[in-house]
């Protein structure tokens, strides 16, 4: 077919394969989304006062502040793993690793979620030594030294579980590792807000851990592409 008409049957041809390829690049699956707030008064944060590890203080313009009970606008709860507890199948680990950095004297991120049997790389930017210390209590427990200018500290974990982190040489340093089966996770953000996309239909239990507060579950059914809204409420302990 030549002339006008072989060139309109070309344009919808090339119409219909992007738009096919657009549809099958678009992620499948539901979403779990929703906020984390608190109702009540939460502890109030205390400087650290970092005065012994002059190295640390002078990266700081004003002394930062501990980091249990962290809190954003209109109650909002930050640092809260949100992720699907029942209904999701195990996965195998990425090959990325998952990277926990000591720097300022602090933990970043405070929490660090990653999946079982994930490699796990503890940094140590600081010019003072640390001693990493997680608290395992499923897992196999550890406790080593970290220098400053050594190699990262590579590890792993084969069971899910929540992780209290300290340093036992700067007793502000804590911090979480959340240890899961699989990749539907997410930590809250400053507003509060998560989200748990590519969800397969299904029946699914969403829980959301805090370090202070513990942990809520609720029930979900996605059954399509569409977006849920599961959201929580944390009581705050003022002391």
């Amino acid at each position: 077919m030549r002339g006008k008409d072989g060139k309109v049957l070309l344009a919808a041809v090339v119409v219909a394969i992007c738009a096919s390829m657009m549809t099958s690049a678009r992620p499948s699956g539901g979403t779990v989304s929703g906020k984390i707030t608190y109702e009540g008064t939460p502890a109030k944060q205390k400087p650290i006062d970092m005065s012994k590890e002059p190295s640390c203080a002078k990266q700081y313009a004003t002394p930062p502040t501990t980091e249990t009970v962290v809190t954003g606008p209109n109650n909002a709860l930050e640092n809260v793993v949100v992720y699907i507890s029942a209904g999701a199948p195990d996965e195998a680990a990425p090959s990325k690793a998952a990277v926990f950095t000591q720097k300022g004297c602090r933990y970043l991120p405070h929490v660090l979620a990653f999946q079982v049997n994930q490699e796990l790389n503890v940094m140590n930017d600081d010019q003072t030594s640390h001693n990493i210390h997680p608290l395992a209590k499923i897992n196999r427990e550890w406790n080593k030294s970290q220098p400053p200018g050594s190699p990262p500290i590579v590890d792993k974990y084969d069971k899910a579980e929540m992780i209290p982190v300290k340093c036992n040489i700067h007793p502000w340093m804590h911090g979480t590792f959340a240890v899961l089966k699989n990749s539907h996770f997410a930590i809250s953000a400053e507003d509060g807000s998560f989200a748990l996309p590519n969800l397969p239909p299904g029946k699914y239990t969403v829980t959301a851990f805090h370090e202070s507060y513990g942990d809520q579950s609720q029930e979900v059914t996605i059954s399509g592409s569409e977006t849920k809204t599961v959201s929580f409420t944390f009581k705050a302990k003022p002391y």
